[in-house]
């Protein structure tokens, strides 16, 4: 696809598809690096080092181990009897006894319990996925930000050496009694405001250094290495479907899902809790030989024979009110749980439309600079350094044409790195990597 082909948007760097995203998008990676192997590799390496991702894997294997607490039965009940005073029975003086007693709960509650441990846990599984989310679009925002920083650094380098060739022209004028000394002191002067803006780019490069190497958990004055953008990518945006990945990949849709499922279970438990749970028990009673003397003359047939019973409970379930104060809460809770799902889509959507918006419109300022601006401004400094030269306009004018290139030259490579970033929203909006096109 050529950027001359784009069907909708003017600006060659983004065209508006009326097609459908490949289905294949829809499993695709979480994040692109647009064949950037250095943004690949930084990403790769804060994903595996950044501590806020550790804290929630680990968030979220503490929640799968809750799962099998929910769903197993109560531990049994074990009870030893020693009667201090034995009482006595047709077979003889009881001494003691064993029990043992284990409650089961009604069915289904266990594995409501269990459903509701497994949804909250697949919820805690997403909110890994979204800290990874975040931390690769942070990634992308300083690397981007560096590939800006490092472009106006290099232009404010080569405007400096232009502005010394032009104060030595001066200088030889000036001694040639061509020029004037005032000229020589406004290009020093243009020098040091170059200098200046360029130590300022400097001081942001450090600055935006140091948050890379916290989110890859590196030293902070570790060195990142000089970054450029090379061609940008061309893409389709399909706002519909974009949205409608947005709202199928997206971490926070899906754990807002999963809470609302989770909430559902809880509300089928408060439903059951009306119904009692079980308790079987088991009991051994240990029964000495008849001492008395009626026992001794004429002992019965089954004299000191122990004795065996089984019971079976159900606990009773008569405060009503409890549960259902319980019932409404939980059903409250699923409902907050419906709205909140509702946000998080609602939200989504505005995060799908404002990076299409973002998207144009940069694309279209930077089709606008290549095309007409830039070109205007080089041609201009030319035309005034012609005339300069042949002393046909003074310094004034020859610096002014020099600001408006340098400044066109700015403007340009931040908007390439704020088209990137657009690029790293939109990937943020739909939580997958964004399609690409190449020219």
């Amino acid at each position: 696809m050529s950027l001359t082909k784009a069907a909708v948007c003017a600006s060659g760097w983004l065209a508006l598809s009326l097609l459908s995203l490949p289905a294949a998008w829809a499993g695709s990676a979480p994040f692109t690096a647009y064949g950037d192997q250095r943004l690949a590799a930084l990403i790769a390496e804060a994903l595996d080092r950044n501590p806020s991702i550790r804290e929630a894997l680990l968030d979220s294997q503490a929640a799968h181990h809750r799962i099998p607490q929910a769903t197993a039965l109560p531990d049994p009940t074990l009870a030893f009897t020693w009667h201090a005073e034995p009482p006595q029975t047709r077979v003889g003086p009881q001494r003691g006894g064993i029990s043992v007693s284990q409650r089961i709960p009604w069915f289904g509650k266990r594995a409501d319990r269990g459903a509701v441990a497994r949804k909250l846990a697949e919820a805690h599984d997403e909110t890994a996925a979204l800290r990874r989310a975040e931390v690769i679009h942070q990634v992308k925002f300083a690397y981007y930000d560096l590939a800006y920083l490092d472009r106006a650094i290099s232009i404010t380098e080569r405007e400096e050496e232009v502005l010394r060739l032009y104060e030595s022209l001066a200088q030889t004028r000036y001694a040639q009694g061509g020029g004037l000394q005032q000229a020589v002191v406004r290009l020093q002067a243009e020098i040091t405001r170059v200098q200046s803006r360029r130590d300022g780019f400097l001081q942001r490069r450090a600055e935006i250094e140091t948050a890379l190497n916290t989110l890859r958990d590196r030293p902070d004055l570790e060195p990142v290495a000089e970054t450029r953008l090379e061609s940008l990518p061309v893409v389709n945006v399909n706002e519909p479907r974009l949205r409608q990945l947005g709202r199928a990949q997206r971490p926070e849709v899906r754990a807002a899902h999963l809470h609302l499922a989770a909430e559902e279970g809880n509300l089928r438990l408060a439903r059951r809790a009306y119904a009692p749970d079980f308790t079987l028990g088991a009991a051994w009673g240990g029964v000495g030989p008849r001492r008395d003397v009626a026992g001794r003359l004429a002992p019965p047939s089954d004299n000191g024979q122990d004795t065996a019973s089984f019971t079976v409970g159900i606990n009773v379930p008569l405060h009503r009110n409890r549960y259902r104060a319980a019932e409404r809460e939980a059903l409250a809770r699923f409902q907050a749980a419906k709205a909140a799902h509702r946000r998080t889509v609602i939200a989504v959507d505005g995060d799908v439309r404002t990076a299409t918006v973002r998207l144009t419109r940069v694309g279209e300022r930077i089709a606008l600079f290549e095309r007409a601006l830039l070109p205007q401004a080089e041609q201009a400094l030319r035309s005034t350094e012609s005339a300069y030269a042949a002393g046909h306009i003074g310094v004034v004018d020859l610096l002014d044409s020099e600001a408006a290139l340098l400044d066109a030259q700015l403007k340009l490579a931040r908007m390439k790195s704020d088209y990137m970033q657009a690029l790293a929203d939109m990937e943020r909006a739909i939580g997958t990597a964004f399609p690409e096109e190449r020219s």
